[in-house]
């Protein structure tokens, strides 16, 4: 190994072209001879940088309408080559050293998944020769830098002047890591692509290395997919407080995903994966009010979320009446800021809103391991569909808490059984082997909470099989119910309903959250 090389030679040939004009202007003040391809060459020309075209250098031109142009043994000679071993060989067939690769590549992600995008264009959004220069680069490392992000260029500026010409070693390294990665993530997307589901290629970065995993004695780190949504967990930024543990990313995941359906104010406090509280409101702190007040208990410690700022006076609320380990908002206001101060042990999280991904964002998966594998699927999305099959019709204000209800359940770990009113959960029951269990656990709560249940409503998560938890609930005083249907026994359950003058509402999507 040997700390530095100076760079006197630069290949340069990018799609995204961010910040490459600084770059070549940094390495042609200090004397490197720039290297270039096609559409790259032709702006760092238009710049008023001398630059040598690789077909110029190789004496071969580019063919095939750009296919081919930089696999030439010139070309991967002078990245390949030890300058300890192959000099010789080098100087007998004329390989000058390339001492620095910067490569990004066609955008194969973005195009494959473009509606619009023919076959012919996906296939030809597959580079070549742009992956085999980085993995070539990135294996000798120790003569040759590479740099596949425009994020890094910066940072290599900076040390290449410090070190006059020359970048350290363990930044070689570091660069050349982060080059097989991007070549590997690259790979991927199109063996998925093109496999159409027979083989699943994933890729994900760190995002956090976590003190521990679900319980102290298990190792655990946070990882993202490249284009995370802005509104997601991944992609949220800690403003504030202690090391997120790996159980507060899960339930902090739970109460992002179940606050961000709401287009009114609304607050979703999240316990052990599960919300113990949700409301909306006028205001994000009548939400958090009637959220709070459904399961206090279990609100102590939990992860509270909101769709709108957090203002002071908001904050002040929370810090008077629980116990917090996460807050999660869109923003929070300088006066928020300087309460939260007050106590730095808790966590701020701001998520961003996804007002326009260009069609960057990763597709989301829904993952879970299994001893030797994985089970995958799509996500499960809030469907707008839903067909009323009693007699009684439910009143607007009916319909309105069943719709927020259904949008509550979907977050409940299965059994799951919500209960609700006035934009207000009553009441959860979650986890249990029978769904009348839920249904009762659910009312527990709600007496806990000294809330009635008279004429409120009940959202579940899956149908149900029998007519008894229809029954249960009617002694409770609920009066319209919403739910996915589909059971064989539907018509003995919508008769049930009938007689006890409950109104039944089915979606046909079940919500099921193991």
């Amino acid at each position: 190994m040997h700390e530095s090389t100076i760079i006197q030679r630069a290949l340069l040939s990018v799609y995204d072209k961010e910040n490459i004009i600084p770059l070549a202007e940094a390495l042609h003040l200090r004397g490197v001879e720039l290297l270039s391809t096609g559409n790259t060459a032709a702006v760092l020309k238009n710049h008023g940088l001398p630059v040598i075209s690789v077909g110029e250098y190789t004496g071969f031109p580019e063919i095939m309408q750009g296919r081919l142009k930089t696999l030439h043994p010139k070309i991967h000679g002078g990245i390949l080559g030890r300058r300890d071993i192959d000099a010789d060989v080098m100087h007998a067939h004329d390989i000058p050293d390339i001492d620095l690769i910067v490569v990004n590549l066609y955008p194969f992600q973005a195009v494959s998944q473009n509606p619009l995008a023919t076959q012919q264009d996906i296939i030809e959004n597959i580079d070549i020769g742009g992956p085999t220069m980085i993995r070539a680069a990135a294996k000798n490392y120790e003569w040759c830098t590479v740099l596949v992000d425009p994020q890094d260029y910066a940072h290599f500026i900076e040390e290449f002047i410090e070190n006059h010409g020359t970048i350290k070693e363990k930044t070689r390294f570091h660069y050349a890591a982060k080059a097989f990665a991007h070549t590997a993530a690259y790979d991927a997307n199109i063996s998925n692509f093109l496999s159409k589901g027979e083989t699943l290629s994933l890729h994900y970065q760190l995002k956090e290395k976590l003190r521990y995993g679900e319980n102290p004695h298990q190792e655990g780190a946070f990882y993202r997919v490249l284009h995370p949504a802005p509104d997601s967990i991944a992609n949220t930024t800690q403003i504030q407080g202690k090391e997120l543990s790996y159980n507060n990313i899960l339930d902090a995941d739970t109460a992002l995903e179940c606050v961000k359906t709401f287009a009114f104010p609304a607050c979703v406090i999240v316990k052990h994966a599960n919300p113990c509280g949700v409301a909306i409101g006028a205001t994000s702190l009548e939400a958090y009010e009637k959220a709070y007040s459904c399961d206090p208990i279990s609100a102590f410690g939990g992860i509270v979320a909101f769709n709108q700022p957090v203002d002071e006076s908001l904050l002040a609320q929370i810090f008077a009446q629980q116990f917090v380990e996460v807050l999660i908002a869109p923003d929070f206001t300088p006066d928020a800021h300087i309460l939260a101060q007050e106590k730095p042990h808790i966590r701020l999280l701001q998520y961003h809103l996804n007002t326009d991904n260009n069609g960057l964002v990763s597709p989301a998966l829904e993952i879970k391991s299994v001893n030797g594998g994985i089970l995958v699927q799509s996500p499960g999305l809030l469907n707008t569909h839903y067909e009323v099959v009693t007699k009684r019709q439910p009143s607007p204000d009916e319909m309105q808490d069943l719709l927020f209800s259904w949008q509550v359940v979907k977050f409940v770990k299965s059994n799951g059984i919500v209960y609700a009113k006035n934009g207000q959960v009553l009441g959860v029951g979650a986890g249990q082997m029978s769904r009348i269990f839920s249904t009762e656990i659910a009312a527990l709560k709600a007496k806990e909470a000294q809330f009635s249940l008279f004429n409120a409503v009940m959202a579940s998560d899956a149908f149900f099989p029998f007519k008894d938890n229809i029954e249960k609930a009617h002694e409770y005083g609920i009066k319209a119910i919403i739910q996915p249907g589909g059971s064989k026994r539907d018509s003995d359950v919508i008769a049930c309903a009938d007689a006890l003058d409950v109104a039944m509402v089915f979606t046909g999507t079940r919500f099921f959250r193991h």
